[in-house]
């Protein structure tokens, strides 16, 4: 039975293959709106400039666009995610990824960086108590654009990241940590220069040894990742994400543990032409664990997950 959804992740699952159903409808309209029209389209030229640049990749909170930038842009990036609230107790975890892009060619770009990470957990079954700051590990990041949206029916870029923790990011204890995650990131821009989707598969997958016992383990976690976003303003775009989670025991999803679905606003703000910022709040709308028969799954995720990212181009 952990393979079948109950009632409630159902229905956020078959949410997620809607949105996907209706975005694809909404595009072909608009394809053949602008064929039966006979009206051209209106010169490059006439089009806002802060519109016509907007890069997909940050507007849609924690699922992520196709673009990479372009090739000899460098960029900053502070990404900070927040994980809150347990079944009982206090628990609050912080976890940072800094990272240096460079964009290599019109494909390929390259990003390493260096994390921290800080907990405040308090009275939660199953974790030791402690509040602490700490320089969490390091990690690469490397994006291939396989497909460009401009000229193909929508964007695809694939993308991989090795690392390398020293700290647990759910329970905050220190540990020896090998992973990787693994995606496709597609977009689609809807309504030209207005609204835009974007659809992610992640993977992660890691070995782990724990500092205390020197014992090892494999964990393992995918995400199917839905987001659309509408640009109210030339600097403003506004958006809903929505998230479903699954993990696992074992380093290739061996064993079901438990799902969650993550639901939430999305916002994108271009402070000035070099400096941005986006992000999210999602909640955990639905989601069980193996032998909880409660609602919501609080032993692999949280109640509430948040996302802020400051982005400095050069």
């Amino acid at each position: 039975m952990s393979g079948i959804l109950s009632f409630p992740r159902a229905l956020a699952a078959a949410t997620i293959v809607a949105s996907q159903l209706a975005s694809c409808t909404l595009a072909i309209a608009d394809d053949k709106r602008g064929r039966t029209s006979g009206t051209p389209p209106a010169p490059a030229q006439n089009l806002s400039s802060a519109h016509s640049d907007i890069d997909t990749e940050h507007i849609f909170g924690f699922s992520m666009g196709s673009d990479i930038g372009k090739p000899g842009e460098m960029e900053i990036e502070f990404e900070n995610v927040g994980a809150f609230g347990k079944r009982s107790g206090t628990y609050a975890a912080w976890a940072n990824l800094n990272q240096v892009k460079y964009t290599v060619s019109d494909n390929f770009r390259i990003a390493p960086g260096f994390a921290l990470t800080g907990h405040h957990i308090n009275g939660v079954p199953g974790l030791a108590d402690h509040r602490d700051l700490a320089f969490g590990g390091v990690a690469l990041e490397l994006r291939y654009k396989l497909l460009d949206r401009a000229v193909a029916p929508f964007g695809l870029t694939l993308h991989a990241q090795p690392g390398w923790s020293r700290i647990d990011d759910g329970s905050g204890m220190h540990i020896a940590q090998y992973g990787a995650e693994f995606a496709a990131l597609f977009d689609r821009e809807l309504v030209k220069d207005r609204l835009f989707a974007a659809f992610n598969v992640w993977y992660g997958t890691g070995g782990t040894r724990e500092t205390l016992t020197n014992l090892w383990r494999h964990d393992s976690e995918m995400q199917l990742q839905a987001a659309i976003s509408y640009a109210v303003h030339p600097d403003l775009v506004l958006g809903l994400g929505v998230r479903y989670a699954r993990a696992y025991d074992g380093g290739g999803l061996d064993r079901f543990l438990g799902d969650a679905v993550f639901a939430g606003p999305t916002f994108s703000y271009n402070i000035s032409k070099e400096v941005g910022i986006s992000g999210t709040w999602q909640m955990q709308v639905a989601g069980q664990a193996i032998g909880d028969v409660r609602s919501l799954n609080l032993d692999q995720f949280e109640r509430h997950q948040a996302l802020l990212r400051l982005n400095l181009h050069f």
